[in-house]
């Protein structure tokens, strides 16, 4: 794609690596055959292609983003689909990061986006408020249908039928390997997560531990920064990163860490991209690349390990590809692999590069084209009739349980399960139900 930046621009770091990310598209089209909303919607300004062409014409001519613009650009999931289909190469995941940093810079949005971007941003990363808010929407949630705005109601949606207690595992420790130590981790215990499903770092922890890895809670650590990184709150975003950095740092300099287990693969994408977040920063850069550097999501540490063969119970196990963890850090046959290996019956739906429509805050800023893409996913999935979903993200989780009576559990509980630990809660309470 040809371009037309002034050099003025071009001194910029921000605009020359979109320069740079523009000119690789060659207009070829691929992607709109794996992006969601194009898929959803049928315009081509929903596709990667026709928001490339709305973000070159909004960085180069330095305008403000106008409502054309923006309507388009968040109602991109960052599904990343779109970056492993293109043959090309072409970098979106950091070109629409741009875009929603410029929007959040130039474009004034109207008073409701505001108020609910402003109160996700407050609530979600911090653990305490989302409980608490969780519980306030639990109680406003039988009136949800009295709210003029779909948003609201999506947010009062949201709430579980019942709360779980926040985990001691989440508290700053350390945890022992059995055995001899094979590892020394460090686990990020995330925001969301630990309010919505705890039961996964604890899963987490006993089955790294099991295998021999020490398992290190380090004191500071908090949001990974990727839900204000993708409303365009670089501000914020960037100062949940680097508390993260130097959380992950002091763990480290006190006995090196093998590794930065993470078990959200949201997360996971956003803190393998610290080095390039802080590429500019010169207190930070170096300090982010290592921690870009450890981070691993969970399987990837499992797979090191001596994980037992074939001590599942029998079980038909659907593996749902969070679009973060195969799209985003391109591990896609591993968390099957290992499921298999335990000895579960290992099968996927149809379409399974689609997202199921999560996407961090999406499903709450955008729920009309969200629920349209549960549906989907959950007919695919319940075509396949599977005992159990497994999946690598908190999001996901969330989202299809949402749509299906099917229980859904993170694969690392499944793991944990087959290799001494107890039944995952949810698989327990769907057999109770039965």
């Amino acid at each position: 794609m040809q371009t037309n930046f002034t050099p003025e621009q071009l001194a910029d770091p921000r605009i020359a690596r979109a320069n740079k990310i523009l000119r690789t598209c060659v207009h070829c089209g691929f992607c709109t055959a794996t992006c969601p909303t194009y898929v959803t919607l049928g315009d081509e300004l929903d596709s990667p292609r026709g928001r490339i062409y709305l973000i070159k014409d909004m960085l180069e001519s330095g305008r403000p983003a106008d409502e054309k613009t923006v309507l388009h650009i968040d109602r991109c999931l960052s599904c990343l689909a779109c970056m492993t289909t293109c043959p090309s190469g072409v970098d979106y995941m950091h070109l629409i990061d741009e875009a929603r940093a410029h929007v959040e810079e130039t474009w004034r949005r109207p008073l409701m986006d505001r108020l609910l971007r402003w109160t996700l941003a407050r609530i979600v990363p911090h653990p305490g408020r989302f409980r608490l808010s969780l519980l306030a929407a639990r109680l406003g949630k039988p009136f949800r249908r009295l709210l003029p705005d779909r948003r609201l109601r999506a947010m009062l949606e949201m709430a579980p039928p019942r709360l779980p207690k926040p985990s001691p595992v989440d508290r700053p420790q350390v945890f022992p390997a059995e055995g001899e130590r094979r590892m020394r981790v460090a686990l990020m215990t995330g925001c969301a997560q630990r309010a919505l499903d705890p039961a996964i770092n604890e899963a987490t922890v006993r089955l790294l531990t099991r295998l021999g890895a020490e398992v290190v809670i380090p004191v500071g650590q908090g949001c990974c920064g990727a839900l204000t990184h993708h409303m365009g709150r670089t501000g914020e975003s960037h100062a949940s990163a680097a508390r993260n950095i130097r959380a992950f740092l002091a763990a480290d300099a006190e006995e090196p860490l093998d590794a930065i287990v993470i078990n959200a693969s949201g997360c996971g994408t956003t803190v393998k991209d610290y080095g390039v977040m802080f590429e500019h920063d010169p207190e930070l850069a170096e300090d982010a690349a290592k921690v870009a550097g450890l981070a691993k999501d969970v399987s990837e540490i499992v797979a090191r390990l001596d994980l037992p063969e074939g001590v599942a119970p029998p079980m038909r196990v659907l593996y749902h590809a969070a679009c973060s963890l195969q799209h985003g850090q391109k591990i896609r046959e591993l968390p099957k692999k290992l499921l298999r290996r335990v000895g579960f019956e290992v099968v996927e739906p149809k379409e399974s590069h689609l997202c199921c429509g999560s996407a961090g805050t999406y499903n709450l800023l955008q729920p009309e084209i969200s629920a349209r893409l549960k549906a989907r996913k959950v007919r695919n999935i319940e075509a396949k009739s599977p005992d159990v979903v497994a999946t690598g993200n908190i999001g996901c989780l969330v989202q299809i349980a949402s749509g299906t009576g099917i229980p859904v559990v993170h694969t690392v509980e499944l793991l944990d399960w087959a290799t001494g630990g107890p039944k995952p809660e949810n698989i327990a309470n769907a057999g109770n139900a039965a």
